[in-house]
């Protein structure tokens, strides 16, 4: 039935969360063994009002991110890339942060990141971008959380940490894509957060077909058109011969 959706979409719009990813080698954040089983969120607030805050952040970055640029796109990246491309439109909406939708062939344009991208830092002040490695060498020598060199602003990498705002211009991009859609294929997510977890239900009540690709049962199952849970790479191959 897949391959059905897919052949009769024109605007077939994509949601991926972490799910996506862990077939490239990156633990998603829920799971068993997810990120937060083992380590405490620093929430935005905490990291602008302490220092001690900040540095276990960079000292979670390190953990967490130092690699990230190892990881490569997997069989469902390339699978969503080649949709896309092949159709000549369509979106992907991605709560990940991991950069493999757009190293899986999809151009900058075709990727609205809700969450971000870790990847790069960025200050919080300014916007200048800095690179990971730079910043994780020196805290590695210091222990001391970066400021920006241009303006002596906080840095931090470019994803939405617990209780910091929302991104407007992608979140107003996520939702209009949501309107757009013909088809709309959750993929590797638990549909948990909030807000992004609304935009199945605006394409849904749109008139769009609604497809959930994910390892475990979600609460939006029983909205949903059709439901797969199957290894992601392994449904979008079996999708595609």
């Amino acid at each position: 039935m897949l391959k059905e959706f897919l052949s009769n979409s024109v605007y077939p719009v994509f949601f991926t969360g972490a799910g996506i990813s862990t077939n490239s080698g990156i633990p998603d954040f829920r799971g068993p063994k997810g990120f937060w089983k083992n380590n405490t969120p620093i929430y935005f607030q905490d990291f602008i009002d302490s220092k001690s805050s900040r540095i276990k952040y960079w000292e979670q970055s390190i953990n967490f991110k130092s690699n990230f640029g190892s990881f490569k796109p997997n069989e469902g990246h390339f699978a969503i890339s080649k949709i896309i491309q092949t159709k000549g439109q369509g979106h992907c909406i991605t709560q990940n942060v991991d950069n493999l939708h757009q190293d899986g062939g999809l151009a900058d344009e075709n990727v609205t990141e809700i969450h971000g991208n870790a990847t790069y830092a960025v200050c919080l002040e300014c916007k200048d971008k800095s690179q990971l490695e730079e910043i994780h060498q020196n805290f590695k020598k210091n222990s001391e959380p970066p400021l920006c060199k241009k303006c002596g602003g906080f840095i931090k990498t470019a994803t939405i940490s617990f209780g910091q705002p929302m991104p407007l211009i992608e979140m107003q991009r996520a939702q209009e894509e949501a309107f757009k859609a013909d088809l709309f294929i959750v993929v590797g997510s638990s549909l948990v957060v909030y807000p992004a977890a609304s935009l199945p239900l605006i394409a849904k009540e749109n008139g769009a077909k609604f497809v959930i690709i994910n390892n475990e049962e979600t609460d939006f199952d029983n909205l949903a058109d059709l439901v797969i849970n199957d290894d992601i790479s392994k449904v979008f191959k079996e999708a595609l011969i």
